[in-house]
């Protein structure tokens, strides 16, 4: 007999454990139709709107579907709701949805679980949600069509300022020198670097690149990097710690930059932060090292 209320008491707690996982299902969906929804409304690009439109109204419907397992009304996450909007006008539409499709884990736990007691009715979910995902794929954004020639700006600023300001660090022993130095060298190969960028993207005319705004997002990238990591010898005065500052900001940089690509473009990201990282790092030892010769033997 007590074996067998056990087993009541056990039935009843699944039945309810699931209903919460049902609710907290519903609550996602809604929270995504109305982020999708927002966001068809302010993008002002057809393709765009035309996507968004359509995965929102697929987000209702799973959300009617939950509605209809759990027999109530759930208020949407407000704050998912406005940060993934503030993600998407800041970093974009593609990565703000991907960050946001790649954190739903408890939707999937949640579907694999459906899966045992109704296996028509998660697969049918699980179908959408594949659709869905093959639609934000579908998105179109200058940054990311633009990415190559961000990248050839960034690594390039990465390796050969980090260098250079290494080896400025131990030859000049001044901060201001090294700063104003740096800027210079940087500005110059800022636009190399933009020339670059343009005779790089002539070659890719033809898949629909503009060959000025490859070398505009080129050497802009090239800039802004090296505005970072001069910075730090306009603020300490020691010169080490200067170039410590460095190449912490350095680091920074690429793992945002690689987390960010790697999240919008569906790639791995430690293979390429460490990748980045150790290229950049390294030429920054052996910068050092150039350094220490010029001073020992040239006697700057």
């Amino acid at each position: 007999m007590l074996l067998s209320k056990h087993n009541i008491f056990k039935s009843y707690s699944s039945i309810l454990s699931m209903k919460d996982q049902f609710v907290k299902c519903q609550c996602i969906e809604i929270t995504e139709y109305l982020i999708y929804d927002k966001l068809a409304h302010i993008t002002k690009d057809p393709h765009n709107k035309k996507i968004l439109k359509h995965i929102a109204q697929d987000e209702k419907r799973h959300a009617e579907f939950w509605k209809k397992k759990t027999g109530i009304e759930v208020k949407p996450n407000k704050i998912k709701y406005y940060w993934y909007i503030f993600l998407a006008r800041l970093l974009g539409l593609t990565f703000a949805l991907k960050l946001m499709e790649k954190g739903e884990g408890h939707a999937q736990r949640t579907y694999e679980t459906l899966c045992a007691i109704d296996k028509q009715t998660a697969n049918l979910i699980k179908d959408e949600q594949k659709h869905e995902q093959e639609l934000i794929n579908m998105l179109e954004e200058e940054k990311l069509a633009y990415a190559g020639s961000i990248v050839l700006g960034l690594n390039d600023a990465l390796v050969e300022l980090t260098g250079a300001l290494a080896g400025f660090t131990l030859a000049l022993q001044n901060g201001s020198l090294i700063a104003i130095t740096g800027l210079i060298t940087g500005f110059a190969a800022s636009l190399s670097m933009a020339a670059s960028g343009y005779l790089q993207s002539k070659e890719e005319e033809q898949e629909g690149k503009n060959p000025i705004k490859s070398a505009i997002y080129t050497g802009v990238a090239y800039l802004i990097t090296v505005v970072f990591l001069v910075g730090p010898y306009f603020i300490f005065s020691n010169v080490y710690h200067a170039l410590t500052a460095t190449l912490s900001v350095a680091i920074l940089i690429i793992f945002a930059f690689t987390y960010y690509i790697s999240i919008a473009k569906d790639l791995s990201f430690w293979p390429r932060f460490n990748r980045m990282a150790a290229i950049s790092l390294g030429v920054a030892a052996l910068s050092f090292g150039v350094g220490i010769v010029l001073k020992k033997f040239i006697g700057v």
